[in-house]
Protein backbone atom coordinates (compact mmCIF):
# COMPACT_ATOMS: atom_id res chain seq x y z
CA UNK A 1 0.00 0.00 0.00
CA UNK A 2 1.61 3.66 -0.75
CA UNK A 3 0.30 6.94 -0.96
CA UNK A 4 -1.29 7.04 -4.66
CA UNK A 5 -4.52 6.51 -3.16
CA UNK A 6 -4.10 8.82 -0.93
CA UNK A 7 -6.12 12.27 -0.83
CA UNK A 8 -4.24 14.76 -2.69
CA UNK A 9 -3.00 16.36 0.17
CA UNK A 10 -0.82 13.75 1.42
CA UNK A 11 -0.47 11.95 -1.92
CA UNK A 12 2.83 13.43 -2.25
CA UNK A 13 4.73 13.12 0.87
CA UNK A 14 2.92 10.30 2.56
CA UNK A 15 2.76 6.27 2.58
CA UNK A 16 1.15 3.54 4.56
CA UNK A 17 2.68 0.56 5.25
CA UNK A 18 1.94 -2.72 7.04
CA UNK A 19 3.21 -3.79 9.83
CA UNK A 20 3.25 -5.70 13.31
CA UNK A 21 2.02 -3.53 15.76
CA UNK A 22 5.12 -4.63 17.89
CA UNK A 23 7.47 -2.46 16.14
CA UNK A 24 9.09 0.43 17.53
CA UNK A 25 6.74 3.28 15.60
CA UNK A 26 3.91 1.09 16.11
CA UNK A 27 4.33 1.14 19.47
CA UNK A 28 5.45 4.71 20.02
CA UNK A 29 2.56 5.74 17.97
CA UNK A 30 -0.21 3.44 20.53
CA UNK A 31 1.69 4.56 23.49
CA UNK A 32 0.71 8.57 22.42
CA UNK A 33 -2.16 7.70 22.04
CA UNK A 34 -2.70 6.29 25.33
CA UNK A 35 -0.81 9.46 26.15
CA UNK A 36 -3.72 11.26 25.32
CA UNK A 37 -6.51 9.42 26.34
CA UNK A 38 -5.01 9.71 30.14
CA UNK A 39 -5.20 13.42 29.42
CA UNK A 40 -8.42 13.20 28.54
CA UNK A 41 -10.08 10.45 30.54
CA UNK A 42 -7.82 9.93 33.74
CA UNK A 43 -6.97 5.99 32.68
CA UNK A 44 -6.69 4.37 29.00
CA UNK A 45 -6.04 0.63 28.25
CA UNK A 46 -2.48 -0.39 27.46
CA UNK A 47 -2.00 -0.71 24.38
CA UNK A 48 0.83 -3.08 25.03
CA UNK A 49 -1.27 -5.68 26.51
CA UNK A 50 -3.17 -6.27 22.64
CA UNK A 51 -1.86 -9.76 21.64
CA UNK A 52 0.37 -9.44 18.63
CA UNK A 53 -1.57 -12.09 17.06
CA UNK A 54 -4.87 -9.85 16.90
CA UNK A 55 -3.83 -8.12 13.84
CA UNK A 56 -2.57 -11.54 12.43
CA UNK A 57 -4.02 -12.01 8.70
CA UNK A 58 -6.80 -11.72 8.43
CA UNK A 59 -6.51 -8.58 10.68
CA UNK A 60 -3.89 -5.68 9.73
CA UNK A 61 -2.21 -3.52 11.24
CA UNK A 62 -0.62 0.22 8.96
CA UNK A 63 1.32 2.90 9.70
CA UNK A 64 1.00 6.03 8.25
CA UNK A 65 4.43 8.24 7.26
CA UNK A 66 4.78 11.87 6.21
CA UNK A 67 7.86 12.31 5.02
CA UNK A 68 10.50 9.74 6.57
CA UNK A 69 8.17 9.82 9.98
CA UNK A 70 5.73 7.50 11.38
CA UNK A 71 2.22 9.59 11.97
CA UNK A 72 -0.11 7.60 12.30
CA UNK A 73 -1.47 4.11 12.72
CA UNK A 74 -4.52 2.35 13.04
CA UNK A 75 -5.52 -1.79 12.79
CA UNK A 76 -8.36 -3.93 12.42
CA UNK A 77 -9.09 -7.17 14.04
CA UNK A 78 -11.70 -10.08 13.80
CA UNK A 79 -14.04 -10.15 16.48
CA UNK A 80 -15.93 -13.09 13.82
CA UNK A 81 -16.43 -14.23 10.76
CA UNK A 82 -18.17 -11.43 9.43
CA UNK A 83 -17.16 -8.23 12.06
CA UNK A 84 -14.37 -6.43 11.82
CA UNK A 85 -12.86 -3.99 14.63
CA UNK A 86 -11.17 -1.07 14.06
CA UNK A 87 -8.48 -0.02 16.96
CA UNK A 88 -5.70 2.11 17.85
CA UNK A 89 -6.42 4.30 15.37
CA UNK A 90 -4.19 7.93 15.69
CA UNK A 91 -2.72 10.37 13.85
CA UNK A 92 0.09 12.97 15.23
CA UNK A 93 -1.41 16.52 16.68
CA UNK A 94 1.73 17.42 14.24
CA UNK A 95 -0.11 15.66 11.24
CA UNK A 96 -3.53 16.19 11.89
CA UNK A 97 -5.78 18.02 9.28
CA UNK A 98 -3.97 16.37 6.43
CA UNK A 99 -6.09 13.20 5.88
CA UNK A 100 -3.87 10.63 7.05
CA UNK A 101 -7.08 9.52 9.19
CA UNK A 102 -9.31 9.72 7.18
CA UNK A 103 -7.09 7.30 4.61
CA UNK A 104 -5.92 4.81 7.64
CA UNK A 105 -9.74 4.13 8.18
CA UNK A 106 -10.78 3.82 4.49
CA UNK A 107 -7.73 1.23 3.78
CA UNK A 108 -8.69 -0.18 6.72
CA UNK A 109 -12.31 -0.56 5.83
CA UNK A 110 -11.00 -1.85 2.19
CA UNK A 111 -8.73 -4.50 3.88
CA UNK A 112 -12.09 -5.88 5.83
CA UNK A 113 -14.42 -5.86 3.24
CA UNK A 114 -11.80 -7.86 0.93
CA UNK A 115 -11.44 -10.72 4.04
CA UNK A 116 -15.14 -11.31 4.25
CA UNK A 117 -16.27 -8.63 6.85
CA UNK A 118 -19.90 -6.87 6.29
CA UNK A 119 -19.99 -5.29 9.42
CA UNK A 120 -17.10 -3.12 11.21
CA UNK A 121 -17.43 -1.86 14.59
CA UNK A 122 -14.85 0.78 17.23
CA UNK A 123 -14.57 2.73 20.35
CA UNK A 124 -13.72 5.51 21.15
CA UNK A 125 -14.06 8.31 23.80
CA UNK A 126 -16.83 10.71 24.14
CA UNK A 127 -14.17 13.62 24.58
CA UNK A 128 -12.57 12.94 21.53
CA UNK A 129 -14.56 15.15 18.90
CA UNK A 130 -12.01 14.87 16.06
CA UNK A 131 -12.32 11.07 15.97
CA UNK A 132 -16.45 11.39 16.45
CA UNK A 133 -16.58 13.47 13.54
CA UNK A 134 -14.11 11.47 11.50
CA UNK A 135 -16.28 8.64 12.40
CA UNK A 136 -19.56 10.12 11.98
CA UNK A 137 -18.58 12.25 8.52
CA UNK A 138 -17.67 8.34 7.40
CA UNK A 139 -20.63 6.41 7.98
CA UNK A 140 -20.29 5.14 11.83
CA UNK A 141 -23.50 5.03 13.98
CA UNK A 142 -23.91 5.09 17.55
CA UNK A 143 -24.42 1.57 18.75
CA UNK A 144 -24.68 -0.31 22.57
CA UNK A 145 -21.05 -1.36 23.68
CA UNK A 146 -19.77 -4.37 22.93
CA UNK A 147 -17.14 -4.83 24.77
CA UNK A 148 -17.92 -5.33 28.68
CA UNK A 149 -17.72 -3.41 31.40
CA UNK A 150 -17.46 0.02 29.21
CA UNK A 151 -19.27 3.26 30.91
CA UNK A 152 -20.95 5.11 28.47
CA UNK A 153 -20.68 8.33 30.12
CA UNK A 154 -16.71 7.88 28.91
CA UNK A 155 -16.96 5.20 25.70
CA UNK A 156 -18.68 5.60 22.37
CA UNK A 157 -19.21 2.69 20.66
CA UNK A 158 -20.30 2.72 16.62
CA UNK A 159 -20.99 0.38 14.06
CA UNK A 160 -21.32 0.67 10.15
CA UNK A 161 -22.21 -2.15 7.96
CA UNK A 162 -20.33 -2.88 5.00
CA UNK A 163 -20.77 -3.94 1.46
CA UNK A 164 -20.48 -3.09 -2.12
CA UNK A 165 -21.10 0.50 -0.90
CA UNK A 166 -18.39 0.87 1.08
CA UNK A 167 -14.64 1.80 0.60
Amino acid sequence: MNGDDAPAAIRLTSSVTVTPNDLPNARRLTQALRAEQLGLYGFADDPDTTPEADFDPPGLFLIAHFGEDAVGCGGVRFLDEHTAEIKHMYVSSDARSHGIGGYLLEQLERHAVGRGATRIVLETGRRNTAALALYHRTGYLPRPSYVAGRDPRVNRAMAKPLGSTSP
